[in-house]
């Protein structure tokens, strides 16, 4: 699983990513400050099962706190994309090649209005961030109808001409951007188009048929940065109202960043994702410090209850792209073959069959597949069974 952090310029986006990951990336107060894309590891939060089972996990990747699993996402963060991105405009092809692997995208808008079109820092209030949501979403369109559009007269003529089924050509032709028979099926159905005559799509057609490509394999989740400036709030009220269909989550990556920061070296005992936290050593701050820690207590973790930060990225994960987490262990001890307890835990679609399941442990425990156990329940469970989020799974294999 890969999440994209997308963005105009100069909204935040490398905070935001820095806060998610601690990974060492530029902050900047420019446009493009980031050129090469950013790769780092967030995590997203599940309950550890270990405590129903009255054992304590030792985790192989991620990290375990107060029966909280903290399980590891890949997360990519690209530069600013400007207005006429698809048409390469501040190198925007490039960046948006950079995403074409990931899964989900984030959204990073500047709520306050303090950054025009352009990525240049204005006047709090004065630019209207729902320009920004309206503007990704045509950049992220007009890319697929690129891609789309590639030789789309000559194949389209030759599926009419050979009487082809549209619906797994372009399957076939888009699986480099994770279209499969079921979005393909599906996105021209949304477009009202007719499956019989491809060739005669309207260019009008296409664009439609490209936003339902783009809707389903590059699903978005808007957060509202900044959300601690005066005003902004009452833009994300707004935005609510205006985009009723879209998941907009307020945020604050500059607290989070702050706390996370702080909470590294040692200073404030912080979880990602908690409404407050404890300061550990009071020496090791000065007068400064403290009363920043305390205006993000008053007017951040107790206003809105959460940074938002880890928020966003949870709800990309569970709600946008529908994952659960499945624990898969070697045997009803719940180790793995080197004795370590729970150490995996793996983010997977809902409803994965046990036996899907397996072959993403790895291909030789799908090979030789007999049978898994649901270890909660004790029952024996075949390849077809539909796992849930938090089963803890014994995979039997024939060798």
């Amino acid at each position: 699983m890969l999440v994209g952090v997308v963005g105009k310029a100069n909204v935040g986006k490398s905070t935001f990513f820095k806060a998610l990951t601690l990974a060492d990336v530029e902050i900047a107060n420019y446009p493009f400050a980031t050129i090469k894309p950013n790769h780092g590891i967030g995590f997203v939060r599940v309950i550890c099962v270990d405590k129903e089972f009255n054992l304590q996990c030792k985790p192989k990747e991620g990290f375990c706190t107060n029966n909280t699993r903290f399980v590891p996402v890949d997360v990519i963060d690209v530069a600013g994309l400007v207005p006429g991105a698809h048409e390469g405009k501040g190198m925007g092809n490039q960046f948006l090649n950079d995403l074409n692997q990931a899964n989900a995208l984030i959204h990073i808008i500047d709520c306050a209005g303090t950054t025009n079109e352009k990525g240049e820092t204005v006047e709090a209030g004065s630019y209207d961030p729902a320009n920004d949501v309206k503007f990704l979403e045509e950049e992220l369109d007009y890319w697929y109808l690129e891609i789309l559009k590639k030789g789309w007269e000559k194949f389209a003529k030759q599926v009419q001409q050979e009487q082809d089924d549209i619906v797994k050509a372009l399957a076939k032709q888009l699986s480099g951007v994770g279209v499969d028979e079921d979005i393909s099926k599906d996105a021209i159905s949304n477009a009202g188009l007719s499956k019989d005559s491809p060739a005669s799509w309207s260019e009008d057609e296409l664009f439609k048929l490209a936003s339902e490509f783009r809707k389903k394999t590059k699903p978005l989740i808007i957060a509202a940065n900044k959300i601690d400036i005066p005003g902004a709030f009452e833009n994300y009220e707004r935005l609510k109202k205006q985009f009723p269909n879209h998941l907009i989550i307020p945020c604050s990556s500059e607290s989070e960043l702050a706390l996370k920061e702080a909470a590294h070296h040692k200073m404030i005992d912080y979880a990602p994702g908690s409404n407050d936290f404890s300061i550990t050593d009071d020496s090791k701050l000065s007068d400064k410090q403290k009363a920043g820690l305390e205006f993000l207590k008053t007017n951040v973790l107790k206003k809105f209850n959460t940074t938002g930060v880890q928020e966003v990225l949870e709800k990309a994960v569970f709600e946008l792209l529908k994952f659960i987490a499945v624990y898969p262990v070697a045997n009803n001890r719940l180790e793995d073959k080197d004795g370590n307890t729970l150490p995996d835990c793996y983010l997977v679609p809902d409803g994965i069959s046990a036996l899907d399941f397996a072959f993403k442990i790895h291909t030789d425990i799908g090979n030789n597949f007999i049978r898994g156990i649901d270890l909660k329940t004790k029952m024996t469970v075949g390849k077809e069974h539909s796992l849930k989020h938090l089963d803890v799974v014994e995979i039997v294999t024939s060798k």
